[in-house]
């Protein structure tokens, strides 16, 4: 456990390593709870984490829904739907602006996801991008990594919008993040725009890259080492950070979608975004995993060669150069989470349904 100078394991490693804790939910109990006692200094929103907000903090939440479809006779479902998304969304930047004005713009942003269902069209999402800044100070917008979302990531960067790359697993889509944000950075410098508060960041979901790699190996009769598929994202993690450091790519990697604590504990030390959901935090302020630098530690090679030699996948998604920018919308993880992120838009306007077309039978 940490020592009793920290207010819990997470708190030590945000107060002595490099490494930054964003609560990975944008209840603003959670977050509070996470910045008191964890040292968070960011979080995310997004209709995944909203329908699970509302599902949770429902009485909390259903009297501002009633209002809503009040104010908004015309709107439609997925209208009110987008509209919560955004006051859940300034709700916790509030919480987060003294944490921003601190650290001038690196930390205490509110990462608000675009439309998945815009993942084809750079032109809407950038669209949608410029409007979510708008909404506080210390917004930084989520953009996937499609190759619509390439396009749109570079030129969202050049109008002043911090990003947050979604929908990436692989080391070739982190490339092609940190390259698209250098171009428009450049492009902003060229013409002595200010880029001084800007904050981007590119996420790797680790864990839905092993999950990915598990049904490959149900669907392909592929046996593997036990435990095996917990290293896939950890390895590409962990090669992308070098080579942001190398090259000085300005922007950081972000580790979310948890499966297991190496999620968290292999990236310790590294100067990265660790986003866990809150459930996620207690189970890491409760274990015994120690607060050590293990980012410097390399995967074992045999794991990462037997990876390489039983999945062409993890073979696409560890070599640099192992997909193109327009294969990543066929990547098998991109597809299934875009999927899981659209049925998601689409279960929050349904929740929202119940408060324009209540059912006469419950």
């Amino acid at each position: 456990m940490a020592s009793q100078e920290f207010r819990s394991t997470l708190h030590h490693m945000t107060q002595t390593t490099p490494s930054a804790l964003w609560n990975d939910s944008c209840s603003v109990q959670e977050l509070r709870a996470s910045i008191e006692n964890n040292g968070a200094v960011g979080a995310t929103c997004n209709p995944v984490i909203v329908l699970n907000v509302l599902k949770k903090e429902m009485h909390q939440w259903k009297d501002r829904l009633a209002g809503l479809v009040r104010e908004m006779p015309e709107a439609g479902e997925q209208e009110i739907a987008w509209r919560v998304v955004e006051e859940m969304s300034i709700k916790a930047a509030e919480l987060l602006k003294p944490v921003f004005d601190r650290e001038k713009g690196k930390n205490g942003r509110l990462s608000i996801q675009t439309d998945p269902r815009l993942f084809r069209c750079a032109r809407a999402i950038v669209e949608q991008a410029v409007h979510f800044d708008s909404l506080a100070p210390n917004m930084i917008v989520k953009i996937p990594v499609t190759r619509a979302g390439v396009e749109a990531i570079e030129e969202a960067t050049y109008r002043g919008v911090s990003i947050n790359a979604t929908v990436s697993f692989t080391l070739p889509q982190a490339i092609a993040v940190a390259e698209a944000v250098e171009r428009g950075l450049a492009r902003r410098e060229k013409e002595k725009k200010d880029i001084s508060g800007m904050g981007p960041v590119c996420t790797l979901m680790v864990g839905r890259l092993d999950d990915w790699l598990r049904v490959v190996a149900e669907k392909q009769d592929i046996l593997a080492s036990p435990g095996i598929f917990d290293w896939a994202g950890v390895a590409v993690m962990k090669k992308a950070y070098h080579i942001y450091k190398q090259r000085g790519y300005r922007l950081r990697l972000l580790s979310a979608a948890f499966r297991s604590h190496l999620h968290w504990s292999e990236f310790i030390g590294g100067d990265v975004v660790i986003s866990p959901p809150f459930e996620w935090q207690k189970k890491f302020n409760d274990s015994d995993v120690a607060v050590e630098n293990r980012m410097e530690r390399p995967v074992d090679p045999g794991v990462v060669a037997e990876l390489l030699k039983k999945f062409a996948d993890f073979r696409r998604a560890y070599d640099e150069d192992g997909m193109t920018v327009d294969e990543f919308d066929s990547f098998g993880a991109t597809r299934r989470t875009l999927r899981q992120f659209c049925k998601a838009v689409d279960d929050l306007g349904a929740l929202v349904r119940d408060f324009l077309v209540p059912n006469p039978d419950a």
